[in-house]
């Protein structure tokens, strides 16, 4: 069997499990007052929970809860909680070592954090290079800090097609001044997949920092932080199943080396010295639930029906190989769909490689694109969650669309053909009702 028939067969196996894996996610059958099941088009802005996860969190709170260093049993359990949660995040994220975890409310504000006790090493005269592919919690945290210190930001600029990075450009934007380059590794809004590599080997030729923004890839591929080799990766335990929970992974020596904003009182040993204030140990708990739960994905691909109890390294690679080998799939079929509807205009990537299933499109009337609010709320009447805007990739969305606005549909692995096909057949309506195009 070669690669491509090994990826079928995978994404063969995952399909036939699917009515079985969507069982666990209660919110799929919860139907609006009108009687329709939800549709969930929305997910590179979060993903629906499955019972795991939230008996985890309801058994954590209900069996007493505590903060940390406590004796007694609920005490105990935090901390073993706690423990729990820091390993399987750094196997999650590929860390060299769970010391090098750190959690938060959400990335955005492990962002913020990191930015500002990271500037405190920098000074006028240096430099940082941002990406604008990037959802802005990756620029704007790292962008004030660098103003606060009179350091020059430097914006990676959008290939011509605007379907990626331009790479040339990016590589003559970091010099020996340069001390941090931040990128993502995927693009929340066209799905690109970055190619990180070389900008990282640029970066670390100069001794700069990296930070890459991993909160959409991980949803849909493995990320492994310590063969990326950069210093700092972020990710959100929501998008891909867990409750609100921010991870960051970052290099040991780098925090060791660093001050921290805390409370005086408050441990000085990392990684817990950058965890400002109580942790929310009800989401680490369903954190560790989230991740046995992508843990047995291996096994609905491999036929097995013994029940994984945590995220090893091998079936995390499992898991993921079969989720991508489906969402491929999803993108070959979405991507149809798009070329057979002239109304709309897709960005980004035309195929399915180097692509996540999150698509970015307009309407288009006469040649000029159209408002998509309204198409947007036409959806919602069905209750189909897609939306529009920016999604907070400012940068990108001003270079895709005169409007700095796009409609934009993600799926995740557990979304249907079924669905898709119930989505255009309403886009279809839609457009003739709203737009008058057929």
């Amino acid at each position: 069997m070669n690669a491509n028939q090994h990826k079928d067969a995978l994404a063969d196996k995952f399909a036939e499990q699917l009515a079985q894996l969507r069982g666990q996610f209660a919110a799929l059958s919860h139907a609006d007052d009108k009687g329709n099941l939800p549709i969930y088009f929305d997910g590179p802005g979060g993903s629906q929970v499955p019972k795991c996860v939230i008996d985890a969190v309801s058994g954590y709170l209900a069996c007493g809860n505590s903060n940390m260093g406590g004796h007694n049993d609920a005490g105990v359990r935090t901390m073993a909680i706690n423990a729990s949660a820091r390993q399987q995040a750094g196997v999650w994220l590929g860390a060299a070592d769970s010391h090098q975890i750190i959690f938060g409310q959400n990335s955005t504000s492990l962002m913020f954090m990191l930015a500002r006790t990271l500037a405190n090493t920098w000074q006028a005269g240096d430099n940082i290079v941002l990406s604008s592919l990037d959802h802005y919690s990756h620029v704007s945290s790292w962008q004030t800090a660098a103003q606060d210190k009179g350091v020059q930001v430097r914006m990676m600029p959008m290939n011509d097609a605007g379907d990626d990075l331009d790479y040339d450009a990016c590589a003559q934007l970091i010099d020996e001044r340069t001390r941090l380059v931040a990128v993502s590794l995927a693009s929340n809004v066209i799905g690109a997949m970055v190619d990180v590599a070389p900008i990282i080997k640029a970066a670390k030729a100069v001794g700069a920092k990296v930070s890459l923004d991993a909160v959409h890839a991980c949803v849909h591929t493995d990320v492994n932080a310590a063969a990326l080799g950069a210093d700092f990766v972020f990710a959100s335990a929501y998008k891909i199943g867990g409750p609100h929970l921010g991870v960051l992974c970052a290099d040991g020596q780098i925090l060791a080396s660093l001050t921290p904003y805390k409370v005086e009182p408050a441990t000085n040993i990392t990684p817990m010295a950058y965890e400002q204030g109580t942790q929310s140990f009800e989401a680490q708990a369903g954190f560790v639930a989230m991740m046995s739960y992508w843990a047995n994905l291996a096994n609905v691909c491999q036929q097995t029906h013994t029940p994984a109890n945590a995220l090893t390294a091998d079936n995390k690679s499992a898991a993921y190989q079969a989720v991508m080998a489906y969402e491929a799939r999803q993108s070959e079929y979405i991507l149809a769909k798009f070329r057979a509807r002239p109304f709309l205009q897709l960005y980004g990537k035309q195929s399915a490689q180097g692509r996540t299933p999150t698509f970015a499109f307009n309407v288009v009337k006469q040649g000029v694109v159209q408002d998509g609010t309204a198409l947007s709320q036409f959806l919602g009447e069905y209750n189909v969650a897609l939306g529009y805007g920016n999604f907070y990739a400012k940068a990108l969305a001003e270079k895709l669309s005169p409007t700095a606005q796009v409609l934009r549909m993600g799926c995740l692995h557990y979304t249907t053909f079924a669905e898709i096909d119930a989505l255009f057949e309403l886009v279809d309506a839609g457009v003739r009702q709203i737009y008058g195009l057929d």
